[in-house]
């Protein structure tokens, strides 16, 4: 799945595929702020990220300069976007070991760190090497915020957010929208939110779609099916 971006002085979002050119790192330093949700919402708090993407661009509209990303697990596909990136805003579900639904601010620096030291995904190994080889190249964001919420659950593919983390979407939004607002990136709230159908996630895939036509766990067996493995294994 390509990683989907959005101009944020336009509606609709548009796809980039991986490959697609874009001009190496940000060689006139122009203002380019990059707001990326990473993880997968089919697995249940893995979603974290990208619903706190969807929400902002559901919600709010920013300044030209300012980028939002759908990044799902697409890694190393998105150093592009890390290189042209002068601050960098990433929303992810982090296994930092405190309480479900516990948000963790890391900066700068510390980020790479963090992505990596507790994987739980491919996605945080891959996006791990994304910072560390855009820090090699030289083109690296002059701030960088992770802003990470500890999962409940993640292994429940099918599944959503769970209440904890979900409550934890407001909070986290505040402090990406404080950040962004100290970047000079224009937050504003919009008078009507977006329909379904122009967000990143695609409207299939929105939270609230999703919430309302996904399969119960009994239904779709998304833990594992008793006929097939057997308890105790």
């Amino acid at each position: 799945m390509s990683a989907i971006t959005i101009n944020t002085s336009s509606s609709l979002p548009t796809r980039m595929h991986p490959g697609e050119a874009r001009p190496f790192g940000n060689p006139a330093h122009e203002e380019h702020i990059v707001v990326l949700g990473i993880g997968n919402v089919l697995w249940a708090d893995e979603g974290f990220g990208v619903r706190c993407i969807e929400a902002l661009q559901r919600d709010w509209t920013f300044a030209p300069h300012v980028e939002l990303i759908d990044g799902g697990t697409q890694g190393l596909y998105l150093i592009q976007n890390v290189q042209s990136a002068t601050r960098l805003l990433i929303f992810d579900a982090i296994d930092y070991g405190l309480a479900p639904g516990t948000l963790k601010l890391i900066e700068n620096d510390e980020v790479p760190k963090f992505m990596g030291a507790k994987k739980m995904s491919l996605h945080q190994t891959g996006f791990q090497e994304v910072l560390c080889l855009a820090q090699f190249t030289g083109h690296y964001p002059a701030q960088v915020l992770l802003i990470g919420c500890q999962p409940e659950e993640l292994e429940d593919y099918g599944g959503s957010l769970r209440p904890i983390v979900r409550q934890a979407l407001g909070p986290a939004l505040a402090h990406g929208l404080e950040a962004l607002t100290a970047w000079g990136a224009q937050p504003l709230r919009r008078a009507t939110p977006l329909p379904e159908d122009a967000t990143l996630t695609g409207a299939m895939l929105t939270l609230a779609r999703y919430e309302r036509e996904r399969p119960s766990a009994e239904y779709a067996c998304r833990k594992g099916d008793d006929r097939f493995i057997p308890k105790g294994l």
